[in-house]
């Protein structure tokens, strides 16, 4: 095999054994800003003290420099050097007044990064490399300083003048036609996170009485007419901010929290110090608009930027290779929010799906990386699934393994120690490690190695007959990765229980493995007994076990820990479809089994079982996606493993027929809307029965769907019937496609939705109707939420037009992606990530994407797309 090569002037990488720390203090920041969308004027004002020898180099990026003036003296040209990429001044005094005067272009700003213009109002986005594009300044995480923002700009067009901390001067000029805002930010803080916002808003206000009794101004800014869509967000809010005082004892510190919706944004939101910025798709919502799905993620996400206030803020990264530090911990954070929101059995389940259906993936594939990366060669490729939800499984190891209240003890040692500072994985460690006196040396692999590791089961055969005892033996393996051959054992904390035909055997039982093999011992039983292994996914790992079907079976009928009895079935159905995926490939069909028709009883009973609520019966329901069972494979057909999965749904539904009638019928609510947990439930689960009872072409359904279609009152149940006649096929889908279209195509967010369902059906025409798409009126190829809806959700959730054999497929999406990555690179790396599928595929596809892969490569494109999709071919 001839090895694949980079261009010849790959750009080099940054390395975290390269890290030295800053040069010199930056005592305060001002900043001044004549706000215009083609020539916006910044000056810089920084108050500097020398910390060692050194020139003092500045990022800039895209901006045009004006005048550069040191104590008073302008300098002349010849008194420092400018490159496309920063500017450096030598010999500074040892303390000194820099003053700089830059122009930048916000209307032209298609990245979306640094300063933007965004329906006409001002916007920016600085993590992790954005403010370089604003002025110069060194742009890294580890330089903290309190900021003083001046904001100028014509008063009837940008009524609001936005920027961190508390506004503490206002006023006109020209005579009321121009106005200015200042504002100060009390705390030290990297330059990621400066923001300011201008525009003109609707705004939605409440307040928030501290645990020490101060009351904080809540406003919420979104486009004229839809404050009443933000509600929810408003809500979420103040029970954030409750439960971080209840549950971490973190109290808000501004005398005032504001949040900004904005339509163009690369990213889900951003938790500027007081000032978070969001994608509009995570702020806004009511019945009409929004899906159950996007209420939980508002509620969530809301949480999850008001959460960075202390992790992420107050204690940020020393640098980026830290990311985890603040993202991982937050999401943890997060989830434990959701948990008590939502319910922690169905929240747990929700995560762990996210889980494999994203960083698994990355673990297993050319993109494989630590939770704390050692380089990379753009950091915005790095807000990765690994970095943030393996991060987070980390941090829920750690709690495990410590117990809640010595995790607790750790992490008020760490913001007590830490704030105000720009730290490492190493000191949070620390923090714990101190506050406990337990050695977590080793649980820093976890940090430090990729890959997702194996943990086997062995358990002797004698486990189902009556003697005197047992023995099980836990085994660890982690299979290389790019870069790291050798892998070491890491901490494993293990939960289990022993199960029998009529309940748990033993109690739960917690085994800490840090060897690579470990064996502990079961009394004796006189029954069949099947082991529950790795309860509420207790480590984020993949279980090999010697269980057979009737051990799956037990487990989903008597295990009285959800998760895993949540897990038995998908490992049950995970084995279903993997057979009949072989048996579509190879054309020999497998030996009769009667292990579906005991799967399809299994749900039956879980279906009628009072014991379970309605989301987890949704959930249990629902198998594993073509994505997880390909993970699961080696050099399958993915068309053949789709086909597979659309088996065991037809089956289930075909089998569970009358049930699945009765309980839709018996789950209709005429009630007003709610998205409560217990609400939303209800809802999906009727239309998880709809779904199969579709996967059944059953009669029925496409009347139900047609009906449920015209009088549904709320978005889920609306979206849910277009996807059910979607799914159905034939003549109606055009029609109920465009009568949606000509519904809702004025709400964006919504035709967000109208586009991905358009990615992710199987046209007739092909892959040639996703091109008449992209030049359809409503697409705007500009937009980060348009983009995403319907290229991202063709190359992750259909596999029929995705992975065609003609290639057509391929062909398109490489298009899609050298297009977006003419405007916007971070949009455009993201997307070609889905081909990092291409090893778990055929040889043909194999080839196919390899070729595409060169493509791109063979494009120049930018340093974010170039680095993905050099290292998922196998370059890097």
């Amino acid at each position: 095999m001839r090895p694949e090569t980079l261009p010849a002037e790959s750009p080099q990488p940054t390395r975290l054994a390269d890290y030295t720390s800053p040069n010199f203090k930056i005592d305060s920041v001002e900043l001044d800003f004549d706000l215009k969308p083609k020539s916006t004027r910044v000056k810089s004002k920084l108050a500097l003290t020398r910390v060692s020898g050194g020139d003092f180099h500045l990022d800039g990026e895209d901006i045009l420099l004006k005048s550069v003036t040191l104590d008073g003296k302008t300098l002349k040209r010849a008194d420092y050097t400018l490159t496309q990429t920063e500017l450096v001044l030598k010999d500074l005094p040892d303390e000194c007044v820099l003053e700089i005067e830059t122009v930048c272009n916000p209307a032209e700003n298609s990245k979306l990064m640094g300063l933007y213009v965004s329906g006409g109002r001002f916007c920016t986005q600085c993590e992790a490399e954005g403010f370089r594009r604003i002025t110069y300044y060194p742009d890294r995480p580890d330089v903290l300083s309190v900021f003083t923002v001046r904001l100028k700009a014509p008063k009837k067009d940008y009524p609001y003048l936005l920027a961190n901390g508390n506004m503490v001067e206002s006023g006109e000029s020209q005579g009321g036609k121009s106005h200015y805002a200042v504002w100060e930010d009390p705390f030290r803080k990297p330059a990621y996170l400066f923001a300011l916002v201008a525009g003109e808003f609707d705004i939605l206000e409440d307040s928030f009485t501290t645990m020490s009794g101060r009351d904080i101004p809540l406003t919420i800014y979104v486009d004229p007419g839809d404050a009443p869509r933000a509600d929810y967000a408003m809500d979420s809010l103040k029970r954030a901010m409750k439960w971080d005082e209840d549950t971490y004892g973190r109290e808000y510190d501004l005398d005032r929290f504001m949040v900004v919706a904005v339509r163009d944004f690369n990213f889900g939101a951003m938790e500027n110090k007081g000032l978070n910025i969001f994608n509009s798709s995570l702020l806004l919502a009511d019945a009409e608009t929004a899906t159950d799905m996007n209420f939980e993620r508002i509620e969530s996400v809301v949480a999850h930027e008001y959460f960075h206030n202390w992790t992420g803020n107050r204690i940020t990264c020393r640098d980026w290779f830290q990311l985890c530090l603040k993202e991982g911990f937050t999401v943890f954070r997060d989830q434990e929010f959701s948990a008590d929101q939502r319910g922690a059995d169905v929240q747990r389940i929700k995560d762990v799906r996210a889980l494999r259906g994203r960083q698994f993936p990355e673990d297993a594939g050319p993109l494989a990386h630590p939770v704390r990366p050692t380089e990379y060669m753009k950091i915005d490729n790095f807000y990765t699934a690994t970095i943030y939800e393996k991060g987070a499984e980390l941090i829920r190891m750690l709690k495990t393994i410590l117990g809640p209240e010595d995790f607790r003890k750790g992490s008020d040692l760490y913001f007590e120690m830490l704030d105000g500072t720009a730290a490492t994985i190493e000191q949070f460690i620390e923090c714990f490690e101190q506050a406990t006196g337990e050695d977590l040396s080793q649980f820093m692999r976890w940090y430090e190695q990729a890959g997702t590791p194996q943990l086997s089961v062995a358990v002797d055969e004698s486990l189902t007959t009556p003697v005197q005892g047992t023995r099980i033996t836990f085994s660890q393996n982690t299979k290389p990765t790019p870069g790291q051959n050798e892998k070491l054992p890491v901490v494993l904390p293990i939960k289990w229980q022993a199960i029998g035909d009529n309940g748990p055997l033993t109690e739960p039982q917690m085994t800490v493995l840090t060897t690579e093999e470990n064996t502990v011992s079961l009394p004796r039983f006189d029954e069949a007994v099947s082991l529950s292994v790795l309860q509420d996914f207790s480590a984020p790992v993949i279980l090999s076990s010697q269980q057979t079907s009737k051990d799956q079976l037990r487990l989903m009928a008597q295990d009285p820990n959800a998760f895993n009895r949540w897990e038995a079935g998908q490992t049950l159905a995970r084995k279903l479809i993997g057979t009949q995926a072989l048996a579509l490939e190879t054309g020999v069909m497998p030996e009769t089994d009667d292990a579906l028709r005991d799967y399809c009883e299994a749900l039956r009973n879980t279906l009628h079982d009072d014991n379970f609520d309605n989301s987890f019966k949704a959930l249990a329901l629902t198998p594993p996606s073509t994505a997880e069972i390909l993970q699961s494979l080696d050099k399958s057909d993915p068309i053949a493993v789709y086909l597979a999965g659309d088996w065991l749904s037809r089956a289930v539904g075909n089998r569970l027929r009358s049930d699945l009638l009765k309980r839709y019928h018996a789950l209709s609510d005429d009630g007003s809307f709610s998205p409560d947990a217990e609400s939303a439930g209800r809802r999906a689960l009727r239309n998880r029965c709809l779904s199969l009872l579709a996967s059944g072409r059953d009669a029925v359904t496409a009347g139900l769907a047609t009906e449920q279609l015209g009088t549904a009152t709320n978005m889920t149940d609306e979206l849910a019937a277009l996807m059910t006649l979607t799914k159905l096929g034939g003549k109606r889908v055009n029609a109920s496609m465009e009568n949606f279209y000509e519904k809702w195509k004025s709400n964006p967010l919504v035709m967000d939705k109208w586009f991905s369902v358009q990615g992710m059906r199987h046209h007739s025409e092909g892959v040639s109707a996703l091109v008449g798409l992209t030049e359809h009126e409503a697409y705007d190829r500009r937009n980060p939420n348009r983009v995403r809806a319907l290229i991202g959700s063709f190359a992750m959730a259909n596999p029929n037009l995705f992975h065609a054999p003609d290639g057509s497929g391929y062909d398109f999406f490489t298009a899609q992606v050298l297009d977006m990555d003419s405007r916007n690179p971070q949009v455009a790396a993201r997307l070609v990530g889905a081909y990092g599928i291409w090893r778990k595929l055929d040889d043909q596809r194999q080839g196919q994407i390899k070729e595409q892969l060169r493509r791109v490569i063979a494009a120049e494109p930018s340093k974010n797309t170039l680095e993905i999709a050099s290292k998922t071919l196998g370059a890097g």
